[in-house]
């Protein structure tokens, strides 16, 4: 199937298109739409793909994917949550770049005890105005006192995993897409597609 992916962020396209092989992935600048974007305002990670997914999906008419994802710590109510991508930016919408995020969120967990913690991911696959599905999944961990490992992307490096004894940036990309919350929920998402 051909996908359109409310998304400009390429790691994020090329780590979906991993998880749904068979299927032909494309962001909306790659069909013309290079301005493509919505403002993520709702509360609930599935709000927020859904208002990107059908958003595509009535500028294109074509099937829409899209992922709202984050980081929720638990001694943070939940946060940064939804706001994980903008948490930080002075003016709430220019992203910090991800060294900036990991040392801003670090140095305010700094002496908490508490450091359980989850990535949270929603896709939401927009066939038309009345077809279309959610699955949300997400994958716990805790959060370190200083980043490791080199792979993966945004909060990867202070992420840490417990059952496997790394962070997610020191998983290999096979290993991430088995256990990480994208890789989860896209799991989910290939059954209803089969």
């Amino acid at each position: 199937m051909d996908i359109l992916v409310a998304t400009a962020n390429m790691h994020k396209l090329r780590e979906l298109a991993g998880l749904l092989p068979g299927h032909s992935l494309r962001t909306p600048a790659q069909v013309g739409f290079p301005d493509f974007d919505v403002e993520e305002d709702g509360e609930t990670f599935s709000q927020n793909a859904l208002k990107k997914a059908f958003s595509l999906f009535e500028l294109t008419g074509l099937p829409s994917l899209a992922d709202d994802s984050g980081l929720a710590v638990r001694a943070m109510s939940g946060g940064p949550g939804v706001r994980s991508a903008r948490y930080g930016s002075p003016d709430g919408r220019t992203p910090l770049a991800s060294a900036e995020r990991n040392a801003l969120l670090l140095r305010e967990m700094e002496a908490v005890a508490d450091r359980r913690c989850a990535f949270v991911c929603c896709l939401a696959l927009v066939f038309d105005h009345e077809r279309y599905v959610t699955v949300q999944e997400t994958c716990p961990g805790l959060l370190l006192e200083s980043p490791r490992g080199e792979n993966g992307f945004g909060y990867d490096p202070v992420v840490y995993l417990p059952e496997l004894e790394k962070t997610v940036a020191e998983l290999s990309p096979a290993e991430k897409n088995i256990v990480s919350h994208r890789g989860r929920a896209a799991a989910l998402l290939r059954k209803l597609l089969d």
